[in-house]
């Protein structure tokens, strides 16, 4: 999943060389997880990943501001909640210093952020009502398998596109599975 938001990235806005990656360690201690398969990417995108835990709206202004004032630089959201929680935040300081974004979840493209790759979250909770079913027909939690996401949405913001500057190709409109105007 990480080498994908590079590649993202990379795909939306060419020019970036650098990009901040944005996480709460306390929040989201699983987010160096993805590092490994980010940096890979990054390497053969030639793009200089710089990791930025944020634990406060503090943290994260000064991390944006920091990122908006290094010349073709870029932003990556990883999953976090306490990320979703400063989304408004995020998204307007991204904005604010032009920075082109890639983030994991849907509602940060429908506040006006840039591009989204992830999870649909809609059909994780509807595997997991299927599950509650079996467990309450009597089944055991231990004898479920353990299910991994099979379906994945990505979401542009073309408005935000064009406040950036930029121009969305044709084949990364086409794999969209929504444009937002």
């Amino acid at each position: 999943m990480g080498a994908k938001w590079v590649e993202l990235i990379k795909e939306i806005a060419p020019s970036v060389v650098r990009s901040t990656i944005l996480f709460n360690p306390e929040s989201a201690p699983f987010a160096r997880m993805f590092l490994p398969s980010m940096e890979a990417a990054a390497r053969s995108a030639a793009l200089t990943l710089r990791v930025a835990p944020v634990s406060n709206g503090t943290d994260i202004d000064h991390t944006i501001a920091a990122a908006g004032r290094e010349q073709a630089g870029g932003l990556i959201a990883l999953p976090d909640a306490f990320l979703s929680g400063q989304r408004d935040l995020i998204v307007r300081l991204a904005t604010l210093h032009q920075l082109p974004a890639v983030y994991t979840y849907r509602s940060f493209v429908a506040s006006g952020g840039l591009i989204a790759y992830g999870i649909d979250r809609v059909e994780i909770f509807r595997l997991a009502a299927s599950y509650v079913d079996r467990i309450l027909k009597g089944e055991k939690p231990a004898d479920l398998p353990v299910q991994l996401p099979t379906k994945f949405e990505l979401v542009i913001n073309l408005r935000s596109a064009r406040v950036l500057g930029l121009t969305v190709p044709p084949s990364l409109l086409a794999r969209a599975d929504e444009v937002i105007e």
